[in-house]
């Protein structure tokens, strides 16, 4: 099966390389060139087998998102040159990530469940159920690892230890609120619930820009809004578009990234049906039909869209 699985180029002008965990970045100066790759990872591993047309499905509604919001903040993003491309500045990154809730679900309704009350320094209220919406969204950062697992850290650790200055901590939390409100009224648009996201934000000659994706399928979660209350009152799961999914088969299967875990076979039906799942929220969330890349000399095509974006 045709997908991306990494890119190896060596442009003139190339000021450095970054491979991520999904994505490969090339550096020009000040600007830079992030290729997504169809590679996937879960509990911060990068799975064996890659996801046929995944990059592009994230680059796409990564791209749409970032235009969609630069009223609110600055953001890295330039131009999008090819389905797997995106081009933009490059900015000194702060080292947390900011998660928002607007529901109990995820990681925090698993801390939740085991008896806490406090999740990164926010105290939430007895007697609520998985998926349940909180009385105001919420903020939990974590910090943001170059390896092995993000951690969960409160604003007064971050400003303490310092992190973040407190004066760009509060804009870092105006605009997490501002984005998540303006994400949750899109996807309400299209019969979705935005359940939680993360943001990363960077800072250039003094003004902090949003960076990386926004409200993809892959840094936030999804519940579909048609049938939502009853499904909490049955206390039944929640339908949800996100890569939850994928978490839940490896869950399934005995694997959470923990040491001395083995990660499950993914054979062709599993890869299949991770690549439709993807497409399929692609449409539900954009409302528009997908169109499939060609996999033909993709690497090629991704150079040449670089090369000439950055001539």
């Amino acid at each position: 099966m045709n997908a991306l699985k990494e890119t190896n180029f060596d442009f003139e002008g190339q000021t450095n390389f970054y491979r991520g965990k999904v994505r490969d970045i090339y550096f020009f100066g000040n600007k830079m060139a992030m290729v997504a790759s169809d590679r996937i990872s879960a509990f911060d591993v990068i799975l064996p087998r890659a996801i046929p047309f995944k990059g592009q499905v994230l680059n796409q509604i990564a791209t749409k998102n970032l235009n969609a919001t630069k009223d609110i903040c600055p953001n890295w993003l330039e131009q999008t040159p090819d389905p797997n491309v995106a081009i933009g500045i490059t900015c000194e990154t702060f080292p947390v990530e900011m998660v928002i809730r607007g529901y109990l679900a995820g990681h925090a309704w698993r801390e939740y469940r085991d008896g806490k009350r406090s999740v990164c320094g926010v105290t939430l209220p007895e007697g609520l159920k998985e998926n349940d919406k909180l009385p105001e969204p919420i903020i939990t950062p974590t910090t943001k690892a170059h390896e092995g697992h993000d951690e969960d850290i409160s604003r007064e650790e971050i400003i303490a230890k310092g992190l973040v200055s407190e004066k760009e901590y509060t804009q870092l939390e105006d605009y997490t609120r501002k984005l998540f409100q303006r994400g949750s009224e899109m996807a309400n648009e299209r019969g979705l619930i935005l359940v939680d996201t993360k943001y990363e934000f960077g800072k250039l000659d003094g003004t902090i820009y949003l960076i990386d994706e926004i409200h993809t399928p892959d840094s936030s979660r999804y519940f579909y809004a048609e049938g939502y209350k009853l499904r909490q009152e049955k206390g039944e799961p929640q339908k949800q578009l996100s890569k939850e999914f994928v978490r839940q088969w490896l869950i399934s299967k005995g694997f959470q990234g923990k040491d001395g875990q083995k990660i499950p076979e993914m054979t062709d039906d599993v890869v299949n049906s991770i690549s439709d799942r993807y497409l399929e929220l692609y449409e539900k969330f954009t409302g528009e039909s997908f169109q499939k890349q060609d996999y033909n000399q993709v690497n090629e095509r991704i150079k040449n869209s670089i090369v000439k974006a950055m001539s």
